[in-house]
């Protein structure tokens, strides 16, 4: 059984991120005076570590602006979702490793204090030092259990991030469940039916000729598939990954078009391919650059001597769309696109040195608090797990 500690950590938030939150929760409800937020750092360990090493450990945690004491008031922990090993916890469990600590990970949170105005009349009781039968004090009323929920859904991520009722709750992060054991999906004994339940069952969104051809695979196979098996069919086949669509054949007015969408996009560089050096062959494309000047070791290998030298450098270009992710979840899905980009980018030939890169967004109508214009008479809505274009631009630029 492994050993828990926790170390409290600095400020969550910067001032400017605090000044755009308030209003928000204002509108809530408009009690609310105050938001402060601290993060707490929880560390599994198989054994306690000696004191020397505790201190290292304490010493590696600490940083950022220090917290200042928070005032009293309703309690907000959001943690990495339950179940999951976040991001920061790989990076952070690495760099712990890496400073000779024996320890097996480290997660982070964030608490919470959401400060609420005392009403009237407990602010004039308070004034009298809590009299009056003792029922009133200074006190604030506790917020309700809605606007409590409604608070925790502006605060947290709830794609990768989960809300818990207390700082202890916290341990939960370090949970380990035993696996469900696979599913069978009855092909054999059910044909298309099965497939046809498993996949509104799953959502695995697969189309009819998929099932169609996973029915033939299997039934080929003479064996059933298994719930794993279809999820990743599903996903490797889906048209983020296979660009189907794109790569479809068309038919328009009845007469079947030469080229796909991709095709088209394809046949212009065909057409003119001038200056190109790498098309639709790996990661990012690759234009001809010119001769510069680069600082670098003297030799072809890991030289101790530099040196300037001339060197033909290339010009790399990719575009990386993030469009659903940015939808549901605006920072983490932007963020995660950029990444993606990065990513192609430094993995394009024998690797490449990202250097520049643009973010933009296209939203529809703003309806920005306040405003009415003409143009945005008649809103259309949008689904509920959708985030609104105000909260997109808000909360997703990098």
């Amino acid at each position: 059984m492994s050993t828990l500690m926790h170390f409290e950590g600095g400020n969550a938030l910067a001032p400017h991120q605090v000044q755009a939150l308030l209003p928000r929760l204002q509108a809530i409800n408009p009690r609310i005076s105050g938001l402060h937020a601290r993060f707490v750092h929880w560390v599994a360990m198989d054994q306690a570590l000696p004191p020397g090493e505790l201190d290292k450990l304490a010493a590696l945690l600490t940083y950022g602006d220090a917290h200042e004491a928070a005032p009293e008031g309703e309690l907000i922990v959001v943690a990495p979702r339950l179940g999951t090993v976040s991001p920061w916890a790989s990076k952070a469990t690495d760099i712990a490793h890496n400073c000779g600590l024996a320890i097996r990970r480290v997660e982070r949170v964030t608490e919470y204090r959401i400060a609420v105005k005392a009403g009237v009349i407990g602010a004039l009781m308070g004034s009298f030092g809590g009299g009056f039968g003792g029922g009133f004090g200074g006190a604030a009323k506790p917020l309700a259990a809605q606007d409590m929920q409604a608070i925790a859904a502006l605060l947290h991520d709830r794609m990768t991030e989960s809300v818990l009722a207390s700082r202890e709750d916290a341990r939960h992060l370090f949970d380990e469940k035993q696996g469900a054991p696979m599913a069978h999906v009855d092909v054999l004994g059910q044909g298309r039916q099965a497939l046809d339940e498993a996949n509104v069952t799953f959502g695995l969104a697969l189309s009819d000729d998929e099932i169609e051809y996973l029915v033939t695979a299997f039934t080929g196979l003479k064996r059933n598939p298994t719930d794993v098996e279809l999820t990743m069919f599903a996903q490797a086949n889906s048209e983020h990954c296979r660009h189907k669509i794109f790569n479809a054949q068309f038919t328009i007015d009845g007469q079947a078009q030469d080229l796909s969408m991709f095709g088209m996009i394809r046949n212009t560089e065909k057409l003119n391919p001038q200056h190109t050096v790498v098309a639709y062959s790996d990661n990012a494309s690759v234009m001809e650059g010119h001769a510069i000047e680069r600082w670098m070791p003297a030799g072809y290998t890991n030289a101790p001597q530099y040196q300037a030298r001339d060197e033909l450098a290339h010009v790399l270009m990719k575009v990386e769309t993030h469009n659903h992710p940015t939808a549901i979840s605006p920072f983490p899905g932007a963020s995660t696109g950029a990444g993606g980009e990065i990513r192609d980018e430094g993995a394009t030939g024998r690797g490449s040195r990202p250097k520049s890169g643009l973010t933009g967004f296209s939203v529809s109508n703003l309806h920005l608090p306040g405003t009415n214009e003409p143009w945005e008479q008649h809103p259309v809505g949008k689904p509920e797990h959708i985030a609104s274009p105000l909260q997109i631009m808000t909360e997703g630029p990098l």
